[in-house]
């Protein structure tokens, strides 16, 4: 490793700054402590005038004589290891180095003359060796210093924590530093100087040459794949500072055959119409240098602004590119059939759960008083927590918490109810206590958990990376067979029995349908109004209801346009058939692909797009390279995604890094560290010399100060 490095600061130059820590003259002084030669482009060094022509300093010398350090104080090229010999009186015989290189030479005429007669002298040689026994420790500083300063950038980066205090120097990142100087003295001293390179434009500077190389890394990837197929995902929503912010997601099918969800950014959106948030996805394609012609797949949720038919952003993008298929986010759509489902007497069960949930969550006495009351009785405990809206598998797990401490918490609520409080943490305990001595209360959570587990299983199994959207028709259609075969008399009767039972064994009150007012005889006629006879008889309908519902819920959501073209792109894999759908694809050619899934077909039995994955996974590459249109084939069905639930996970990802503790944090610094922090793997494996490079080579000034490897 060859340094050039400095630990004084050279004059400015155009396009550099200059270290806030050093004046003027303390930058042009020529006895500053060197490293090792200044040695700048040939350039750079001033020429020297003659009457008839003008003589400048040739850049070879450079590399004959590594020894030569150019001085711009003198303007002129002195030996490094001689100076600094005599400058620390280290050996008396540099007193007999040459003046016209030990105190400056300018005569660039007579350049290599003196240049050779010094290398051969006795002073350098023994200022030479002494340099090196003497100094020996300090010819990697530089470099170290290059990697002490990223370290704790990367570090802080990925554990998603704060570069900066509220003072700078109070900061994660100073502190680190300085820590880390406590045992390196050069380090220490090395900061007393250099505080421009510790600010958070250098910060920033550095967690974008990061995440920059992490997201080429990934359009690097998208752009090697033997087909360029990639698919586009996207969702907003507000930081907290209340700006909406965009993330986007990119799906492909990597070298293996595995569906990849990679999280390229989080983009300010000034407006959330479909029309500006195709410009942001738009912009962001050029940047990463992907094509529209090898989008074939679009992911997001319901919103009319981004599903829209008209001027939705999937419009647009089918606009530009009409083989992008668009698919409503799986989990989205069971989350709608959910809330659907939920029938009157579901609904207030539910309701009165997350009452139950705020009001422990919000008492530390009442969560203190049920904890101890079912600690005593069954030796544990499970936590009560309000429901969430955006968490679509937390009620059944709520529901299961609920019923099985129902006596401990009905106890809790008493004692509480009870209690001499100056909030109104008693009247709360006391009204979710009456609704919960209810029958109906029991009845409506037990017909919850039977309809909604089944729909947070199919849910949960959406929500995983890499799913297809064959494998989600088919967990659709097996959901809604099982609801089917639920819709039958003795079904209810067995849940509204458990009902009674509960409600009997814990002394609650009876279950009884709602009041129904009768109508008025001027609007219903003379007919009798039909009143339900027995409790039975009205929650039974309440029940096939809410079947009927879901049942025709997740057939009406899951019948997508989209995802009919995809499930005949199957249908030409499975059986070889041909279809209009797949003479759309370009890059499928028909002909080959009917030869190759005849001879794919007759060697290999298969009954699903998976099987088929699986089958190809397996083979040599020589025989794989056969099917090269049925692997083609096979890419188009895994890469449209299913959901745009790595989205989601990214604003996770932005809850923890935007914070109410750092609501000022810039965009730019937002974007890298949110790339970093997700990214951990990628960012683990990165270059450190390859950072260091890049960060170093932008300016002249930062080469002069932390040298090159």
């Amino acid at each position: 490793m060859s340094l050039t490095t400095l630990q004084e600061e050279v004059p400015h130059q155009e396009g550099q700054q200059d270290n806030p820590s050093q004046t003027e003259e303390e930058l042009n002084t020529p006895e500053d402590i060197l490293v090792s030669p200044y040695q700048p482009a040939a350039q750079l060094i001033e020429p020297q005038t003659l009457p008839n022509r003008t003589l400048r300093f040739q850049e070879s010398w450079f590399k004959d004589y590594p020894w030569l350090h150019y001085s711009p104080a003198i303007k002129g090229v002195l030996c490094f290891y001689c100076v600094n010999a005599f400058k620390h009186n280290i050996s008396t015989m540099a007193r007999n180095a040459e003046q016209t290189i030990s105190l400056g030479f300018r005569n660039w005429k007579k350049g290599r003359e003196p240049f050779d007669k010094h290398t051969s002298s006795k002073a350098h040689i023994v200022a030479v060796n002494t340099h090196i026994h003497t100094n020996q420790s300090e010819c990697n500083f530089a470099a170290s210093q290059k990697v002490h300063k990223r370290q704790p950038v990367r570090y802080l980066a990925r554990q998603g924590l704060a570069l900066r205090g509220h003072e700078n120097d109070e900061g994660n990142f100073k502190q680190h530093l300085e820590q880390k100087a406590e045992s390196d003295p050069n380090l220490a001293s090395w900061l007393l100087r250099n505080h421009a390179y510790t600010s958070p434009e250098c910060q920033n500077e550095l967690l974008q040459l990061m995440s920059n190389t992490i997201i080429r890394q990934i359009a690097k990837n998208i752009h090697s794949l033997p087909v360029l197929q990639y698919s586009l995902i996207m969702d907003g929503t507000q930081d907290i500072s209340g700006t909406e912010q965009i993330s986007i997601c990119l799906r492909y099918v990597d070298a293996d055959l595995e569906p990849q969800e990679d999280f390229v950014g989080l983009y300010e959106a000034s407006s959330t119409t479909g029309e500006n948030l195709f410009r942001i996805a738009s912009d962001v394609l050029l940047r990463l240098n992907l094509l529209f012609s090898g989008l074939r797949g679009q992911t997001y949720d319901g919103a009319a602004n981004m599903s829209g038919h008209l001027s939705g952003t999937q419009a647009l993008i089918r606009r530009q590119q009409p083989l992008a298929n668009f698919v409503h986010c799986g989990p989205h759509c069971v989350n709608l059939v959910t809330q659907a489902t939920c029938t009157p007497v579901i609904r207030d069960a539910l309701h009165w759960i997350h009452e139950l949930g705020c009001l422990f969550a919000q008492s530390g006495k009442c969560k203190t008083i049920f904890k101890d009351i079912a600690t005593s009785s069954t030796g544990s405990y499970t936590s009560i927590k309000p429901l969430c809206a955006t968490r679509w598998t937390v009620h059944a797990p709520a529901i299961r918490a609920v019923l099985s401490q129902y006596n401990a918490i009905l106890s809790a609520l008493e004692e509480m109810a009870s209690a001499k409080v100056t909030d109104n943490t008693a009247p709360r305990a006391n009204g979710v206590l009456q609704r919960l001595e209810k029958g109906n209360a029991i009845l409506g959570l037990l017909l919850g958990q039977e309809l909604i587990t089944r729909l947070e299983g199919l849910n949960l199994s959406l929500l995983a990376r890499g799913k297809t959207i064959s494998g989600m028709l088919k967990a659709v259609d097996y959901v809604r067979q099982g609801f089917l075969s639920l819709r039958t008399d003795a079904a209810f009767m067995a849940i509204y029995d458990k009902a009674v039972d509960f409600a009997a064994d814990l002394d609650l009150q009876q279950i009884q349908p709602p009041h129904v007012q009768t109508p008025s005889s001027r609007y219903g006629g003379p007919a009798k109004h039909h009143t339900p006879a027995t409790p039975e008889e009205y929650f039974r309908v309440q029940f096939f209801s809410a079947i009927d519902m879901a049942t025709t819920q997740l057939h009406e959501r899951f019948d997508q346009v989209s995802l009919g073209n995809l499930v005949k792109l199957e249908e030409l894999l499975l059986t070889g058939n041909s279809n209009m759908v797949a003479s759309l694809y370009p890059e499928l050619d028909l002909q080959a692909l009917q030869i190759q899934l005849a001879m794919f077909k007759a060697n290999h039995t298969y009954a699903s797009c998976k099987e088929a994955v699986q089958i190809l996974r397996g083979m040599p590459p020589e025989v794989r390279g056969l099917f090269s249109q049925v692997e083609t084939l096979v890419r188009l069905l895994l890469v449209v995604p299913v959901s745009s639930c790595e989205a989601e996970r990214s604003f996770s990802a932005l809850r923890r890094l935007k914070n109410w503790l750092r609501t000022t944090m810039t965009q730019l610094r937002l974007n890298s560290t949110a790339a970093c922090h997700i990214h951990r793997d990628r960012l683990k494996a990165l270059d450190k010399r390859e950072i260091a490079t890049a960060f170093i080579v932008t300016s002249e000034r930062r080469v002069h100060v932390f040298g090159h490897f």
